[in-house]
């Protein structure tokens, strides 16, 4: 799904209403019609929904909706804050539409009930410069009220790309946005306003969406159940790849564990994981079905026997950062020409000598979190970081994965996919371990590098949403995912 900027959204929007042979008012009622059966699915009947409005056409659309939810037995009320004087013809037709039933409140009135569902349509995608009063007040009195907040499109105040100030932004619970995210929702800069986002689709121009020449993408399930390769039904172990784990130290075998433990889940047909030989009980007794490798080191300082025959390696997890480490990492590189998964400490150490950037195989995975990125490459804004990010990635002809809400793939074409899975109990130790050795397993086992990421970092995401539903936000923990990994396979 492409991500559109706010200038490309108003060429689709004009582009749709040309070829599809409608005029504007029938497309804000196509819109209205969608979100507003969202609404009549997840919003119970009994709860008073309580519209604010602005006077352009996202306003447009909040009353369409209160009629369309009024006419079905919802009780709606609508606050516009400013004088509709100077509004879009379309809120003024929808103004006039609106049933008696559906009352408008003048600031006098105003007065909110905290179980009101609040759905905020005040500034849409064609949000230019500040935030102005009263529009200022407006959202802090939203923010304040601790009633559930529903946004339609993208939170009022926030902008579609950069220069977000989330004390700007109204923090909604949901944001119900158009045909597709917009990628202010998918950084971190503000993208913890939007809560829960929901794509709806309202059939816009795709002749045009598809011509565009935005990087950005958001993947979506259909995307990922497109590229599920077949099992067959007389293959055996060899045929399904072998994938090798350069992972652990003295200290540290939990993160060979965790990495070895998800490249069993992936469907590869051998998993061997070298460690140092003093490390080799704990991962016997908790992977029983991985071949080891040993190291007679504290850490990685050899190469395994045979490099060659691996279908991928992934290193780096729980790997340390000692001068022997250092230097049969730099072995590894010269001796292996095809993708690797590179995490962790492996990053850290390239990181501090870059000219082992050019020795990584092209096509491998690189998977830092942002502060292992930001020892890879210097930014100094969300739109720095992508601009730059996506040129390393050219660069090394590599594909980077930057961990976190909504991961980041960036190829080295300059397409950069964003993930919709994943949720906040995520954020513990071993995660990443876990998704670099799912994502070898995916490499092993025949996918491209690109889908690999992709595959590895929603199934990752989808395993930690169910660990999440079961054992709660706080007390997940990364060992949790390994658990529900399978499942979130099957569903596939």
């Amino acid at each position: 799904m492409k991500i559109l900027t706010g200038k490309e959204i108003q060429i689709a929007d004009c582009k749709t209403i040309e070829r599809q042979d409608i005029d504007s008012l029938e497309l804000m009622e196509r819109a209205a019609e969608s979100i507003a059966q969202w609404i009549c699915n997840n919003v119970e009947q009994d709860k008073d929904l309580l519209f604010f409005v602005g006077k352009g056409n996202n306003g447009g659309d909040g009353l369409a909706i209160a009629r369309m939810l009024s006419n079905v037995g919802y009780r709606c009320g609508v606050y516009i804050p400013a004088s509709a004087s100077d509004s879009s013809d379309e809120f003024k037709i929808n103004l006039e539409r609106l049933p008696e039933v559906v009352s408008v409140i003048g600031n006098d009135e105003l007065d909110i009930n905290e179980d009101s569902v609040i759905i905020d349509t005040l500034l849409g995608s064609g949000l230019k410069g500040d935030v102005r009063e009263p529009m200022i007040s407006i959202i802090e009195l939203i923010n304040s009220l601790g009633c559930r907040v529903i946004s339609i499109d993208l939170p009022s105040g926030m902008k579609c790309e950069f220069s977000n100030n989330e004390e700007q932004i109204i923090h909604a619970d949901t944001t119900l946005t158009i045909e597709a995210p917009k990628l202010a929702m998918l950084l971190t800069e503000a993208g913890e306003c939007c809560g829960k986002i929901e794509v709806i689709s309202i059939d816009l121009d795709q002749e045009y969406i598809a011509k565009s020449k935005s990087p950005y993408y958001y993947i979506t399930p259909d995307d990922i159940a497109s590229i599920v390769l077949p099992r067959k039904k007389f293959g055996y172990k060899n045929q399904f790849g072998h994938t090798l784990l350069i992972c652990g130290s003295v200290g540290m075998s939990g993160a060979a564990i965790l990495a070895t433990s998800a490249a069993l889940r992936s469907g590869c047909g051998l998993v061997t994981t070298h460690i140092p030989k003093e490390e080799r009980f704990a991962l016997h007794a908790s992977c029983p079905p991985a071949m080891v490798s040993l190291d007679d080191e504290q850490c990685f300082s050899t190469l395994p026997e045979d490099i060659d025959k691996y279908s991928s390696i992934v290193v780096g997890c729980g790997l340390g950062k000692s001068n022997l480490t250092a230097e049969a990492l730099s072995m590894l590189l010269q001796s292996y020409d095809r993708p690797m998964v590179i995490d962790a400490d492996a990053i850290n150490i390239i990181a501090s000598n870059q000219k082992l950037l050019s020795l990584i195989p092209e096509n491998s995975i690189l998977t830092p979190h942002l502060g292992e990125l930001k020892r890879l490459q210097e930014w100094s804004s969300e739109e720095d970081k992508l601009i730059k990010i996506a040129k390393l990635a050219k660069k090394i002809k590599c594909y980077i994965i930057v961990k976190g809400a909504h991961s980041a793939i960036f190829t080295p074409e300059g397409a950069v996919l964003f993930n919709p899975s994943g949720c906040p109990g995520m954020a513990k130790a071993g995660c990443g371990d876990i998704l670099a050795g799912l994502l070898g397993g995916l490499v092993a086992r025949g996918y491209s590098s690109l889908h690999s990421a992709m595959l590895g970092v929603y199934i990752h995401g989808v395993a930690g949403e169910k660990a999440q539903d079961y054992y709660g936000v706080e007390s997940m923990n990364s060992s949790d995912i390994i658990d529900f990994l399978a499942e979130a396979m099957v569903e596939l």
